[in-house]
């Protein structure tokens, strides 16, 4: 069944056909269940809706809040947190390892960590720290900065765990076993011996016996997008070799029981199940060996790769993952077991660092459309006489064969006029290239070509099969609706590794959207666009959206964006930081903005780029001032353009439309 029909059958021949109404056709249309796990659907006017613990009576209206922010004064693009979400996300997490290891009689602990490097945004640092102590998360760092922000963030909370990754200066370690002379549970990961003399340096230094971590390359390497990140030739990480030196230095320092954590990575975005089975069975592996040579290792942290799905077909693609959350936790803590099992080694606390899958579901990005460039038919004259230049001269032979080809056209012969009008107006391009065709002809060739191409897109639906050339004018004959976004800054991944999220309308759901389009974003960059979506069979070039109607906002929602796309945003064109509204929900489904985080201004994103804002408004005031003197502007002109300016560099970096 088509994705644009209006009944479904049961696969009963005879069956009687039952009719879906618009909003049930854009259910299946946007693969909503598919995607949104239960936390966003549709409701009864058409709107998007957000369901914080899954539940239909707990239900907020999208475009609702999108409005109550608007009343406070913030336009979109806007990016929403909700808090709520989040909880429920993280206490999936907990609920899924403490079923697993019930289930298995597993007598270790878990631990969940968050890595900042995720979202490290305060706000959304905080609602994870706030939402999990009671969970017994901790957090991962990976750099200085990182460090020193989550020590201050965790200030009398000494049971936190907090894993430090990444390169190691002597001034990080230094902070780590300052931490640890606190009480703090800090773990610095070894990613090459030189960090391990440094440790050991500063802990006799401090007199502190500290937690050492060390972080071990596998041979199994990840699956997905980022399989190359893992592996024996993995950025970070110590070779097997190298992982017996450090034992033999910490046990000729008699510090061996300070080894209490192996480390490893595996990949993020994992999509295959049997890839993190076997690198977990690696690990546990050198876990084993590591008790057998004296290391009572405490930890195993197998390390982020906890799959989103983000197109909803849970298969083993770059976007989805083959596997549930429960099979996830039960996989890892069965591996581990089964082999400490056979080898009698006590059952480890288990360690993950699923960032992605911690935060991707809470933020939803909402921005608006402004305009849209849209393949229409046109008007194609009866004759050859209605060819005719405007000094009556011949239409030229390229536009007479696809004038021939446009008349013929039908469903019989469709692909052999298809062929022909190709070819015509290749022919017309370059005669018109050489000097052989006026502009007047060359923009009738467009014209007929593209009404031609319309048509021919119609006629192919007939077809079955329908060929591929003809199969590729759904992708041809897109329009391009352009958004009030950068891509940079909001979606970044989007253009720099081609990551799909569902993207859909956020209102107008209980109407059949008429149009196929791709997105282009405010920045002058060819690649400012969005022209992949989800698909459960595949990536889909376009996407279903609404007629664009005069004084009526249309506004699209990018769904599952929480990891990395506010972290690596970037000022192209300088715009900068959207606005951030964190959403609560109470019991009875009523919603209240907690936080609203204003979006950059135009002041401060010159600021970023070491302009003086202070400066340029007065060289501006200067420059009015000597017009005024000249005589080429009033002083009132003057005081206007200076405000402008002034008003102007206080202002959101997007465009601010007149309210509607």
């Amino acid at each position: 069944m088509s994705k644009s029909s209006s009944t479904i059958t049961s696969g009963v021949t005879d069956a009687p056909q039952t009719a879906l109404s618009p909003v049930e056709e854009n259910e299946a249309r946007f693969a909503v269940e598919s995607w949104a796990d239960g936390f966003f659907a549709i409701n009864a006017r058409g709107n998007m809706t957000v369901r914080p613990d899954r539940c239909a009576g707990r239900e907020v209206d999208l475009l609702e809040i999108v409005d109550g922010v608007r009343e406070r004064g913030y336009s979109t693009p806007l990016l929403l947190h909700f808090g709520d979400v989040l909880e429920t996300v993280l206490g999936d997490l907990r609920q899924a390892f403490d079923d697993a290891i019930r289930q298995h009689d597993y007598r270790g602990a878990y631990r969940g960590v968050y890595p900042i490097k995720v979202n490290q945004q305060r706000s959304v640092v905080e609602d994870v720290g706030r939402i999990s102590g009671g969970m017994g998360f901790g957090f991962e760092v990976g750099s200085k900065p990182e460090l020193l922000a989550v020590l201050a963030m965790t200030v009398e909370q000494p049971d936190r765990l907090v894993v430090c990754n990444g390169f190691k200066e002597d001034r990080y370690i230094e902070f780590a076993m300052l931490a640890t002379k606190l009480g703090r549970m800090i773990v610095p990961v070894i990613e090459n011996l030189e960090e391990l003399e440094l440790v050991l340096r500063h802990a006799e230094r401090f007199d502190v016996r500290p937690r050492i971590g060390i972080r071990v390359n596998l041979n199994v390497q990840g699956a997905g997008r980022w399989a190359s990140s893992s592996g024996v030739k993995a950025k970070f990480g110590l070779t097997l070799a190298e992982v017996l030196q450090a034992v033999d230095l910490l046990r000729d320092r008699g510090m061996l029981d300070c080894l209490q954590l192996l480390h490893c990575h595996m990949g993020s975005q994992m999509n295959d199940i049997r890839q993190v089975a076997a690198g977990v069975g690696e690990l546990t592996r050198i876990h084993a060996e590591l008790h057998r040579l004296g290391a009572s290792v405490e930890f195993i942290d197998v390390g982020g790769g906890l799959g989103v799905d983000y197109d909803g077909s849970q298969a083993n693609s770059a976007f989805s993952r083959n596997y549930s959350l429960e099979e996830y936790a039960s996989t890892v803590v069965h591996r581990i077991q089964s082999i400490c099992d056979e080898r009698n080694v006590p059952h480890p606390n288990i360690v993950t660092e699923s960032g992605r899958a911690m935060v991707a579901q809470q933020s939803v990005l909402v921005f608006d459309v402004l305009g849209a460039n849209r393949f229409e038919p046109h008007r194609i004259p009866e004759d050859l006489e209605g060819l005719r230049g405007r000094d009556g001269e011949e239409p030229a032979r390229p536009l007479v064969d696809l004038f021939d080809a446009w008349r013929r056209m039908d469903a019989e012969n469709l692909l052999e006029c298809w062929h022909d009008a190709e070819s015509a107006r290749a022919e017309a391009v370059n005669l018109f290239t050489l000097g052989y065709m006026s502009l007047e002809h060359r923009a009738e060739v467009e014209r007929i070509f593209w009404t031609l191409a319309l048509r021919a897109r119609e006629l192919a639906t007939s077809l079955d099969p329908v060929p591929e050339e003809l199969a590729e004018l759904d992708d041809l004959l897109t329009d391009v609706y352009f958004c009030n976004l950068s891509v940079f800054q909001s979606l970044p991944d989007c253009w720099a590794i081609e990551q799909v999220f569902p993207i859909m309308p956020i209102h107008r759901l209980d109407e059949t959207p008429a149009r196929r389009g791709t997105l282009a974003d405010l920045t002058c960059d060819s690649d400012g666009k969005v022209d992949r979506f989800i698909d459960r069979e595949d990536v889909k070039r376009w996407l279903p959206l609404h007629e664009l109607e005069a004084g009526r906002r249309y506004l699209l929602g990018a769904f599952l964006v929480g990891a990395y796309q506010e972290t690596l945003g970037d000022l192209h064109n300088l715009f900068g930081d959207t606005h951030v509204a964190h959403v609560r929900v109470d019991d009875s489904g009523k919603w209240w903005i907690e936080e609203i985080v204003e979006g950059d201004t135009v002041r401060e994103v010159l600021a970023y780029m070491q302009y003086d804002p202070t400066l340029l408004a007065r060289a501006i005031r200067r420059e009015c001032e000597g017009s005024v003197h000249r005589g080429s502007m009033t002083a009132r002109e003057s005081r206007e353009m200076v405000l402008a300016f002034e008003t102007g560099l206080a202002g959101y970096t997007y465009l601010e439309p007149d309210p509607v």
